[in-house]
């Protein structure tokens, strides 16, 4: 029959447009959130950028941890790649190595020697990077938990709180037990690992109005809001022993972590956060000098 004919039958083929190409990244940056150069931040458009410890890097991270020309990154048709350089150290993104080119998606965490860098791609990075900016004033990078300050803030307020309606608040005060050897035996990165790990360990315990941080080098603290002391104490008690139970491997090799905690609770003399904290270091000290791995309250 004639394709012509107004009588002919024959299916036309459409065509469907796939839709306006995807927008692809026009710039994104990275952001040092931990360690040596803490706030500095580099802008990726279509130049690739040398992270290292060389003057002429294009982020300069003067850590001996680091090597002199440690990984580049560089923006492929919109898409955000990373390639380590044979770094002596070698770069690591979300904790795992770079074997080889790895793709970067926002919000990846990327750790050269002893930093940590946030990749930000957004439509907004500059306010992306201020927001981070603010993150970084109220939370410990390492380990994600609120930072010293921050607990200390919120540390008044709640007890302001729980003194004015009259409600019952405990505080546990942490220390991971024998640190040191950890550090000087595999080095500040595998000690890092280290309290990462047992930084989330505190996080899953903590209930939700709870305030867990990271208020110095290895010591953590808990504080909880609305919970009588037996409570407090089953919690700790959870806590150490899963702290015990957990593998950690600096160094490559299995080992046995443990942590000591002191607790004290709320009273007429323990009004304020000093005395409060004081009270819980003290219970802290007696269980170190007990022998470790266990909870003492201070009565």
């Amino acid at each position: 029959m004639n394709s012509d004919s107004p009588h002919d039958d024959t299916t036309q083929r459409t065509l469907f447009s796939t839709g306006p190409a995807q927008p692809t990244l026009r710039s994104a940056c990275v952001v040092v959130i931990h360690g040596e150069g803490l706030g500095k931040r580099v802008d990726i458009h279509d130049r690739p950028i040398l992270v290292g410890r060389n003057q002429d890097a294009d982020l300069v991270i003067e850590h001996k941890s680091v090597s002199r020309q440690h990984c580049r990154l560089w923006n492929d048709a919109g898409r955000f790649r990373i390639r380590d350089l044979g770094a002596t150290n070698p770069t690591r993104l979300n904790d795992a190595r770079i074997e080889q080119d790895a793709l970067l998606a926002d919000g990846d965490r990327i750790t050269i020697g002893e930093s940590v860098l946030k990749f930000i791609a957004e439509d907004s990075v500059e306010a992306r990077y201020h927001e981070e900016i603010y993150q970084l004033a109220i939370h410990d990078p390492l380990t994600g938990l609120h930072n010293r300050r921050h607990f200390c803030e919120s540390a008044d307020l709640e007890i302001a709180r729980a003194v004015r309606h009259d409600r019952m608040l405990a505080l546990c005060i942490i220390d991971v037990d024998l640190f040191k050897p950890v550090n000087d035996r595999h080095g500040h990165i595998a000690g890092d690992e280290v309290l990462r790990g047992i930084g989330a360990i505190v996080r899953q315990h903590a209930r939700g109005d709870d305030v867990a941080a990271r208020i110095g080098g290895e010591e953590f603290a808990l504080l909880l809001p609305e919970c009588a002391l037996a409570d407090a104490i089953q919690l700790a008690e959870r806590l150490r022993a899963a702290v015990a139970d957990a593998v950690f491997t600096p160094g490559g090799a299995p080992q046995r972590i443990t942590i000591s905690i002191g607790i004290a609770s709320l009273s007429p003399d323990r009004a304020a956060r000093g005395p409060l904290m004081a009270a819980a270091d003290a219970a802290l000290y007696r269980a170190k000098s007990e022998g470790r791995n266990r909870v003492c309250v201070e009565d």
